[in-house]
């Protein structure tokens, strides 16, 4: 998840020198190369790398790892400014200049906006953010008919950690359960959300009854 942070921050940051470079271009008047051997190069070689990392995009995607959507992201981006890139390329040989590095502002702004919000999503899952709604409704089902002897949820919990959630459960069982037994509801419990594709880790918590104070207080400073 770091990694996909860090990466994403690379290429928005390439996205803001894209940027600056194609404002100098077209404050300096850069003539593209009409060079018809270099454009025949160029447009073989990009033509090439696109079609291949189409092909990559579409196998990426069929992975749920985070890190290869992240690879499928990539593929995807270079599709579309590889595109852009060769289309505004040819119509600035052909027709006008200037429409060469208005193609390379187009590819930065996209890619300013597209890695920018990959970072933002990915920061907001290693900061601890909640699960949704549904999801939690979701673990509450399952908590509550795991065992006939639970009698009640005191706390159901799931914050993000990385791509899955730590998920926190806090349940009441009688007061004359056998400490065996209420560790085993417990375990097995514990056991049964860790089966869950998108729960890493869980932690259950036992109690007789769920009028009592929090037991984690703040530190007083």
């Amino acid at each position: 998840m770091q990694g996909i942070v860090v990466f994403a921050s690379v290429m928005a940051t390439l996205g803001i020198q894209i940027l600056l470079e194609s404002a100098r271009e077209l404050i300096s008047k850069a003539q593209p190369d009409r060079d018809p051997d270099k454009v025949r190069w160029m447009v073989g070689i990009m033509a090439s790398v696109t079609v291949v990392k189409l092909c990559l995009t579409v196998y990426c995607r069929r992975f749920k790892n985070e890190i290869i959507r992240a690879y499928a992201q990539d593929h995807f981006f270079d599709v579309i400014t590889n595109t852009i890139g060769l289309a505004t390329a040819l119509l600035a040989i052909r027709f006008y200049w200037w429409l060469d590095p208005l193609g390379a502002i187009l590819i930065a702004l996209y890619t300013i906006s597209n890695w920018s919000k990959t970072v933002m999503e990915n920061v907001w899952s290693l900061i601890g953010r909640t699960a949704p709604p549904d999801y939690l409704a979701k673990l509450t089902y399952l908590v509550w008919n795991h065992h006939e002897e639970i009698k009640n949820i005191d706390t159901v919990r799931a914050y993000t950690f990385g791509c899955n959630y730590f998920v926190e459960v806090d349940i009441v069982l009688p007061g004359e359960t056998s400490l065996s037994q209420a560790h085993d509801i417990g375990e097995t419990l514990q056991d049964k959300l860790e089966q869950l594709d998108e729960v890493d880790r869980a932690f259950v918590h036992v109690d007789h009854e769920f009028i009592h104070k929090p037991e984690h207080k703040p530190k007083s400073s």
